[in-house]
């Protein structure tokens, strides 16, 4: 029989919904649950009782040493992703042919008789385009299926915290290009290493330098703002969120001689050299601000404008080996002269080595360990994170120099991290809820971006956050009645087989049986561990009074299970 909508009241009763571990002593398998919630993203079938019986500390030390958790599985799988080995330089040649056949359409769409040309250039255009976001669906979808899959889950949950931290939006013109290997080697490959590597590497990142504007910050009578100078750079307008970015000027012999009737006319180069003419020029603040006020010292960190005037100063030059998608150094666009940020003075006659210093300088500040270890605490114990959680956090950062696996074993450590208060007190974000869903009922992912797609449409489309601040952790980012039925109708589809994207088998899960009051204490026993709350299990039964069918009776149940507030928290 066809499946019913989902009991909104179940769903909305979520927003009134208190945690039912609160007033409980934990039981080791509780111990368990926990870590898996917050350190992972949800038990898999029988996993609670494995790390059980392994030790909940001697997992969570598995998880921290990262290099002890073997996924031979995982890695085959990942071979079928191309956009994991195609080369940066590949994907910004791709990029460039897409823009270029872009401008060349527009220019043929400009001129008269000539259809069928400009038809084939968009052909061409599509494909290229295609091929582009081929490679970033897969991005995509390899996310979920790490994040499903990977039994190193820590470091899966690091990745998507550092991910927001350090956020870039992926659709910014040529961040499209540069942002697989932004996530794949940035922020993966520093997740769990030294806070330090990982704000230079992202300082450094083209991807970073692009969504916020460093790559066109130059230092004032440089001569290489607003068009060709000694820099060799070229201002070309259109691209990112209304500002222009920096391109090295075509070599020679690269477009034909302009001329009437060519692709590239004299009125299509006219309008390009009145842009660039009216482009932004100079010293660019954007990324310098979002630095300190994101990245490292937080909103009440202690700086004034002038220190972010500064500091954009430091950090001029640095920009975009446009060739091949790489960091580039340019001396003759970098502010020679003296700065004070925070009160240190940087002397005059200094270059890259400059920015190196600043920002080992911000790594180290007590305002960066302070704020990213309240961040770091929100994230693992509770939306206000808790001052003894955060002073722990701390004392792990100063005495191991910002080791990030260090700082997090002293988050999952401290008292606050076991609290009771804490438990069961934290909302899933769309992803989490995702994710944990396909891992609680054991479904398997396709090798397609259906279920990244499942998570944009809960709210949180995969690095499509434009804003720098990345998506939120809190309750208040994510409850509200709609999104709450949203879910709802998600766990139904997932738990009925009726979800593109991934194979569920409920058989392998909970027995098919006629007798509701049993059946639904085995959903609450293999979804949520026995957790169901009695207004929980009384509203299911309601809900399946009328259901005859045992196979679709089970599917709801595992559904509501799955939407209701206890799965919805962490």
């Amino acid at each position: 029989m066809p499946i019913r909508l989902p009991a909104p009241l179940l769903a909305l009763s979520f927003l009134t919904a208190a945690t039912a571990s609160a007033q409980m002593p934990m039981t080791a398998a509780d111990s368990a649950r926990h870590v898996l919630e917050r350190l992972s993203y949800g038990g898999t079938p029988g996993e609670v009782e494995n790390v059980t019986r392994t030790g909940v500390m001697k997992w969570i030390d598995q998880q921290l040493g990262y290099s002890d958790v073997h996924d031979p599985a995982l890695e085959d799988t990942e071979r079928y992703y191309d956009v994991l080995r195609t080369p940066v330089a590949d994907m910004v040649a791709m990029q460039n042919d897409q823009q270029l056949k872009q401008q060349k359409a527009q220019a043929v769409a400009d001129s008269t008789g000539r259809e069928a040309a400009l038809a084939a250039i968009r052909q061409e255009q599509q494909a290229s385009k295609k091929g582009l976001q081929f490679l970033l669906a897969g991005l995509n979808a390899v996310t979920v299926v790490r994040a499903a899959e990977s039994q190193r889950q820590l470091d899966e949950i690091m990745v998507d915290f550092w991910t927001n931290h350090f956020n870039v939006y992926e659709n910014k013109s040529q961040d499209r290009s540069y942002f697989a290997d932004y996530l794949e080697r940035t922020i993966r490959g520093n997740a769990l290493g030294k806070f330090e590597d990982l704000l230079i590497a992202t300082a450094r990142s083209p991807a970073m330098l692009f969504y916020l504007d460093n790559a066109q910050s130059v230092a004032a009578g440089t001569g290489v703002a607003g068009g060709r100078g000694r820099g060799g750079m070229v201002v070309r307008p259109g691209l990112g969120r209304g500002r222009a970015a920096l391109f090295p000027p075509p070599r020679a012999g690269t477009y034909p001689p302009l001329g009437a009737g060519d692709p590239m006319d004299s009125a299509s180069a006219e309008r390009a050299r009145k842009a660039a003419a009216n482009a932004p020029r100079g010293l660019n603040e954007n990324y310098a601000r979002e630095l300190m006020e994101l990245h490292t010292l937080g909103v009440d960190g202690g700086y004034t404008q002038q220190d972010v005037i500064n500091v954009a100063r430091i950090l001029t030059g640095w920009t975009i080996d446009r060739k091949n998608g790489s960091f580039l150094f340019r001396p003759g666009a970098h502010d020679q002269g003296e700065k004070v940020v925070l009160g240190e003075v940087f002397p005059a006659g200094h270059g890259e080595d400059e920015g190196i210093r600043l920002l080992k300088m911000l790594a180290t500040n007590p305002a960066t360990i302070h704020h990213v270890s309240s961040q770091l605490c929100e994230r693992f114990v509770a939306d206000a994170a808790p001052d003894g959680c955060i002073d722990d956090a701390v004392h792990a950062w100063e005495r191991t120099g910002g080791d990030i696996r260090e700082v997090v074993r002293a988050i999952v450590r401290s008292p606050d991290f076991w609290a009771p208060a804490n438990v069961d007190s934290k909302v899933k974000t769309p992803l989490e809820f995702v994710i944990s869903a396909m891992r609680a009922v054991d479904g398997v992912p396709d090798s397609t971006p259906r279920m990244a797609q499942q998570v944009g449409r809960l709210g949180e489309p995969l690095f499509q956050k434009q804003t720098p601040d990345g998506y939120g952790e809190r309750q208040e980012d994510w409850v509200n009645s709609g999104a709450l039925l949203a879910r709802m109708n998600f766990a139904v589809a997932l738990a009925s087989g009726r979800m593109p994207g991934v194979t569920v088998d409920l058989d392998k899960l909970v027995p098919l049986t006629e007798d509701h009051v049993s059946l639904v204490s085995e959903v609450s026993d293999a979804v949520l561990g026995g957790a169901m709350t009695k207004q929980t299990r009384e509203t299911i039964l309601k809900e399946l009074a009328d259901v005859p069918n045992a196979r679709a009776a089970r599917a709801l149940a595992v559904g509501f299970a799955i939407g209701g507030p206890e799965f919805q928290r962490q």
